[in-house]
């Protein structure tokens, strides 16, 4: 569920993280939100949905981790609700700074909400500092160091996120490209060219940081030699997003970009089996 959220309102964020970029005028502004008008409130059911099944199936990892991640979660609501203000008001007074101010609202959002995100994916594969009780709690940050007490944005988590912000940049550009044509077309391809080197050097920076801060998370790669076929399925879509993107099959494109989503969020998922939330402060602390 988590994949399917990350997938289907990240394209979603994706467009909203490039609509100041792609979007020059309103009508262009307008064409950017009927692109995702049908969509983007429905994808959300996704998290909902998630969220639901944390409850029910594993109910210490929900109390635990939405006790710890009391403040970031406020903050991603909140992120959530100003998106949906930007996307639903924008329409109704007829004024350009009406228009430019929830146009920023919107696009300002949509980044947080990847940054946020990608941080939250950062924090699981780092360890929080759980006690015997299972609970933990982490201040916003601390001395953005990776140790037994971190806080929630550190060196490492700001990587994720950075990659985060990156790859929902990459994949709205795609959606973007393939729902749209004319000057909005073609700056969303240039968006998407400049964002893949991006991608690729953070996937690598991520792949080294993650090995540094989770030795173990080769582990399973090793037990399971079958498990590298993820990797190299992310490797493998990655090379294939420039290739369709140049011989203009955005379909394949925007899959390619939902691939190395999947891989990637599935890796890490991989990697960190049986354990869902590892403890940084004691590994016999870690919740299964």
């Amino acid at each position: 569920m988590v994949i399917a959220y990350v997938i289907l309102d990240g394209f979603d964020l994706g467009a909203g993280i490039i609509n100041l970029f792609v979007a020059r005028t309103h009508d262009e502004r307008r064409l950017i939100l009927r692109a995702i008008g049908p969509v983007w409130d429905g994808n959300e059911v996704w998290l909902l949905a998630a969220g639901g099944a944390l409850f029910f199936a594993f109910p210490l990892l929900y109390a635990s981790s939405f006790s710890g991640f009391y403040l970031p979660l406020m903050i991603v609501l909140w992120l959530l609700m100003l998106r949906g203000v930007g996307v639903e008001l924008r329409s109704h007074v007829d004024d350009p700074l009406w228009w430019s101010f929830f146009d920023f609202l919107f696009s300002s959002s949509s980044l947080l909400l990847a940054i946020f995100f990608g941080a939250a994916v950062g924090n699981v594969v780092r360890g929080v500092p759980l006690n015997s009780e299972g609970y933990f709690f982490e201040a916003l940050w601390t001395d953005f160091r990776v140790g037994p007490h971190p806080g929630i944005l550190d060196w490492y988590t700001l990587l994720t996120g950075a990659l985060a912000l990156v790859t929902l940049t990459l994949h709205g550009a795609h959606y973007i490209a393939l729902k749209t044509e004319g000057e909005i077309y073609n700056r969303s391809r240039r968006v998407a060219a400049l964002a893949w080197w991006a991608l690729v050097l953070l996937t690598v920076l991520s792949l080294v940081a993650s090995l540094y801060v989770r030795p173990q998370a080769v582990d399973n790669f090793r037990s399971h030699p079958w498990g590298w076929i993820i990797p190299a399925v992310v490797a493998a879509s990655l090379i294939a997003m420039p290739i369709f993107r140049a011989k203009g099959r955005d379909w394949p494109a925007f899959l390619s970009s939902s691939v190395y989503i999947a891989g990637t969020l599935g890796g890490a998922a991989f990697a960190m089996y049986p354990t869902l939330l590892p403890a940084s402060t004691d590994p016999k602390y870690s919740l299964t």
